[in-house]
């Protein structure tokens, strides 16, 4: 009983770390960003995010914790990428591919 209880230990926190990257992630992005994604406000998903991040601490209920787990999922797989996209994220360090010129893809003068 002691491993399952250690699992259970190791899901729990890794749901709490991920649901204070989220908040993180929600607090840094900028309001603007949120209208022009056509997604929630920034305060609706900082509320959202820190009430996740206050049931994983504080009350440990399954069904709120897991509830707070589909938001954080939410924020990372459907807003957080549409965040990146408005704010010109993702083509600087990591995006882009490798035939992008200065003033955009480069076709071979096709």
């Amino acid at each position: 009983m002691t491993a399952f209880g250690g699992l259970m230990w190791l899901i729990f926190t890794a749901m709490l770390v991920l649901a204070v990257v989220a908040l993180v992630m929600a607090a840094v992005a900028r309001e603007d960003a949120y209208r022009a994604a056509g997604k929630q406000n920034k305060v609706f998903w900082l509320i959202i995010l820190g009430i996740t991040v206050a049931v994983n601490l504080l009350v440990p209920m399954l069904f709120l914790q897991i509830a707070g787990l589909v938001a954080t999922i939410v924020f990372f797989v459907d807003v957080r990428p549409a965040l990146r996209q408005v704010s010109g994220g993702g083509r600087g360090r990591r995006g882009g591919s490798s035939s992008d010129g200065p003033y955009g893809p480069y076709n071979g003068g096709r």
